[in-house]
C-alpha cells in the first residue's frame, strides 16, 4: 500500500467531525509547503506493539539522540486522539516558541513544546495554525540552510 493509500485509509476510518478535519488539514499543510515528503506512521513498534496514534507526516527533519544516533522523522505531524486532533510541529530550538507566538490567539487548544492539541477546527483560528505550521517549515528550512 503506498504512503498516500494509507492516509486516506487512515482519515477516512475516522468519525466525524474529526474525519472532515483532518481532511481539511491534510490540504492545508501540503500547501504551506507544496514540496514536503509525505509520510504515514501507523503508530507500531517492530514487534507490532502500539506506541503511538498514528500520524501523518510532512517534511523531514534529523532527530539526534543523546547517543549520538540519528533519525529521520517528519517536520510536521498530523495525528487524531482521542479527544480530537494534534499537530506536532518538531525541531524548534526554543521549546517555548509555539506557546508564547501562537497560544493566546490559536482559541481552545492546548500548546506545549512542540504539540498544538485541539477538539475541533471550529475551536481554533485556522489562520494562526496555519503560521504556526509555516513557521515549523521555515524553521527547520533554515537549521538545513
Amino acid at each position: 500500500m503506498t504512503v498516500k493509500e494509507q492516509i486516506k485509509n487512515y482519515i477516512t476510518s475516522q468519525p466525524e467531525p474529526k474525519r472532515s478535519d483532518l481532511q481539511e488539514l491534510h490540504r492545508l499543510i501540503p500547501r504551506v509547503s507544496p514540496e514536503c515528503k509525505l509520510s504515514f506512521s501507523d503508530g507500531k513498534d517492530s514487534d507490532g506493539r502500539t506506541v503511538s496514534n498514528p500520524t501523518i507526516g510532512y517534511g523531514s527533519h534529523t532527530i539526534k539522540y543523546a547517543d549520538g544516533k540519528t533519525r529521520e522523522f517528519f517536520q510536521i505531524g498530523l495525528s487524531g486522539n482521542t479527544t480530537g486532533i494534534s499537530v506536532y510541529i518538531l525541531g524548534l530550538k526554543d521549546k517555548t516558541y509555539l506557546a508564547k507566538t501562537y497560544g493566546k490567539t490559536l482559541g481552545k487548544a492546548s500548546v506545549t513544546g512542540y504539540c498544538i492539541k485541539f477538539k475541533t477546527l471550529k475551536d481554533i483560528n485556522v489562520d494562526v495554525l496555519e503560521a504556526a505550521i509555516r513557521h515549523g517549515f521555515q524553521a527547520s528550512k533554515a537549521a538545513v540552510d
